[in-house]
């Protein structure tokens, strides 16, 4: 499956200087990891973030979002954000935050 490698640029563009960030391809995608945890990721349209369980309803209330689901069983805590609902930068920004956000609560793999 491919990635929308415009929304991984943007998302490269606000990580890519910190140095607890890394890359990795996962899910069919693309994925950020902050010292090992994924924070957010890339695949297909649409951006995925690790929010945790408990911030897992109030994230699923915002436009564009679902729940993260590739094989028939939700994955708690995760979310995936429509494309089309990115398409301004501070919206991005509040996203990739929130999953910077939980990754940096975990401890380092």
């Amino acid at each position: 499956m491919a990635y929308d490698e415009g929304l991984a640029e943007r998302i490269r563009q606000r990580l890519g200087a910190e140095p607890d960030i890394t890359e990795k391809r996962m899910f069919g995608g693309i994925a950020f990891l902050h010292r090992g945890n994924m924070a957010v990721g890339v695949s297909g349209d649409d951006l995925m973030v690790r929010v945790g369980p408990d911030d897992a309803d109030a994230a699923l209330a915002r436009p564009g979002a679902r729940v993260f689901d590739m094989t028939g069983r939700p994955m708690r805590g995760w979310i995936l954000v429509a494309g089309t609902a990115l398409k301004e930068d501070d919206v991005l920004d509040e996203w990739i935050d929130k999953g910077r956000t939980f990754a940096s609560s975990l401890p380092p793999k």
